[in-house]
C-alpha cells in the first residue's frame, strides 16, 4: 500500500519475504539488508510535468507486486519517492535528502534531463548508483567520466537520427522546422536531426525555435514554424507542450507532415488534451507496445500488463503510455537486483545495471534493453507509428540510426 507523508514523500513497505538460497559472503550497500532494499526517487508529482507522476506510482505498485509474490532474493523493496516539481533545484534538495538523511542504497529512476543533469556530478562524486534516470539525454550514458549514473529509454540523439532518415526518404526536398524544449533533450533531439539530415541540414532546417516549461503558450513558435514555409514539423518536447502545439497546428489549418518525439506522444496526456481528431496523421516513434493498440490483445505480454494493472494499479489509466513506461522500466532494476544475488554492494548494483541483457514484455518485438559501458543507450531501435485516431499503429520494420 502506498501512503504520503507529511514531507510528500510517497513510501512503500511491505512484509518482508522468505529467505532464499543461502548463497556465499553477502555484501550490503547502506540501505539493504537481509530483509530489505532502500530505494530513493524523485518524481515531479507537481509542476509542469506533473502528467509524468503515473510513472513513479506504476514503480511503487510494481515493488507492491514484487513484495507480494516473495520480493526479490528474499528481500523486500521499500521505495521512497519525494516530489521535486520537475525543477532542478528542489531535486539537488530531495536527491540530498534521499542518500544523506534516509540512507537509501541507490537512486532510481529520477524523471527529466534537467533534473537527472542537476544530480548527476553530486551522485557520481560520492559514489552512489543512480539507476535508470528516465531521459534519453546522451549525458546518461557517459560511463567514462559519470560511471555511477545510467540512463533507461533511447537515446534523443538516435532518435533524432531516426526521424531525419524517414523524412529523407520519403520528402528529400522538404522544409523542416523545429520546436524543441530549451534544454538537454531538446539539443540532443535537434542534433540528432542535424546529423541525420547530414549535409543537407542547413538547406532543409528552415525554422529551429525553442520553447520553456514556464511559457504559457507555444502560439507563437508554431506561427514562426509555418510562416517559414516549412512542410515538415517536428516538436520535442514533453506532454503539457505537445498538447498545446498539436491544437494549435491544427486550429491555423497548417498541414505539414508532423512528427512529434517519443516523450511527447502519449495518448493520455498529450493526444487527448489535444483533441484525437486533431492528431491522426501524426507521427512519432515507439519501442513499447501502445496499450491502445488492439493488434496486442492477444500478446502475453500485454495480458500479463493488463492483469497487472487491474489488480495492483486500478487508478492508472490503461491508455496512457507512461504506464507501460514505468512498468517496464521496474522490470529492468527487477533483472538488476535479482543478478546481484548478495551482492548488494553499490558497485555491484552499478555493474550489473551497466551489463544488463533484458526483452521487457511490453517492449515491440525485436526491440531489447541491451546496454553495456561504451554504449549511447541500451534501446537502440525504434519503430515509426502512426496515430489513426485510437492508437499509434507501427509501420515498417524495428530500425536503429
Amino acid at each position: 500500500m502506498i501512503q504520503v507523508s507529511r514531507r510528500g514523500a510517497l513510501a512503500l513497505g511491505l512484509a518482508a519475504a522468505t529467505a532464499g538460497t543461502a548463497r556465499a559472503e553477502k555484501k550490503y550497500a547502506p540501505g539493504v539488508t537481509d530483509s530489505e532494499i532502500l530505494i530513493g526517487s524523485t518524481q515531479p508529482f507537481s509542476g509542469p510535468a506533473s502528467s509524468y507522476s503515473t510513472i513513479g506510482r506504476c514503480h511503487a505498485a510494481y515493488f507492491g507486486m514484487l513484495n507480494e509474490q516473495g520480493g526479490i532474493n528474499g528481500r523486500k523493496i521499500k521505495l521512497i519517492q519525494l516530489d521535486d516539481a520537475y525543477t532542478p533545484p528542489k531535486t539537488v534538495e530531495q536527491t540530498r535528502k534521499l542518500v544523506e538523511q534516509e540512507k537509501v542504497a541507490f537512486i532510481f529512476a529520477q524523471l527529466g534531463t534537467p533534473t537527472g543533469m542537476s544530480t548527476r556530478k553530486y551522485l557520481n562524486q560520492h559514489k552512489i548508483p543512480d539507476v535508470f534516470v528516465a531521459s534519453g539525454a546522451t549525458q546518461f550514458f557517459d560511463h567514462a567520466n559519470f560511471p555511477w549514473v545510467i540512463g533507461w529509454q533511447p537515446s534523443y540523439q538516435i532518435e533524432g537520427r531516426i526521424y531525419a532518415k524517414y523524412i529523407l526518404q520519403t520528402k528529400p526536398d522538404a522544409k523542416v522546422a523545429v520546436l524543441s524544449q530549451n534544454d538537454d533533450s531538446g539539443r540532443d533531439l535537434m542534433k540528432g536531426m542535424r546529423d541525420g539530415l547530414g549535409d543537407k541540414a542547413e538547406k532543409m532546417l528552415v525554422s529551429t525555435t525553442t520553447y520553456e516549461t514556464t511559457d504559457p503558450t507555444t502560439d507563437s513558435q508554431v506561427l514562426s514554424a509555418k510562416g517559414s514555409g516549412a512542410d515538415v514539423f517536428f516538436f520535442a518536447g514533453i506532454p503539457k507542450f505537445s498538447a498545446m502545439t498539436i491544437r494549435k497546428v491544427y486550429d491555423m489549418g497548417w498541414k505539414p507532415l508532423f512528427i512529434v518525439s517519443n516523450p511527447a506522444s502519449s495518448v493520455a496526456t498529450a493526444l487527448v488534451p489535444a483533441g484525437l481528431d486533431k492528431s491522426v496523421g501524426l507521427i512519432t516513434s515507439a519501442y513499447m507496445k501502445d496499450s491502445n493498440d488492439p493488434q496486442w490483445e492477444t500478446d502475453k505480454g500485454y495480458k500479463d500488463w493488463r492483469a497487472f494493472m487491474a489488480k495492483y494499479y486500478p487508478d492508472g489509466d490503461i491508455k496512457d503510455s507512461n504506464v507501460v513506461y514505468g512498468y517496464s522500466q521496474a522490470q529492468c532494476l527487477e533483472q538488476v537486483l535479482r543478478s546481484c544475488g548478495d551482492d548488494l554492494s553499490r558497485e555491484n548494483i552499478m555493474n550489473q545495471a551497466w551489463h544488463i541483457d533484458f526483452q521487457p514484455p511490453m517492449f515491440q518485438p525485436g526491440v531489447p534493453f541491451s546496454v553495456k559501458p561504451g554504449d549511447l543507450s541500451g534501446i537502440k531501435k525504434l519503430r515509426l507509428v502512426r496515430f489513426d485516431g485510437k492508437a499509434w499503429v507501427p509501420f515498417g520494420e524495428a530500425i536503429g540510426a
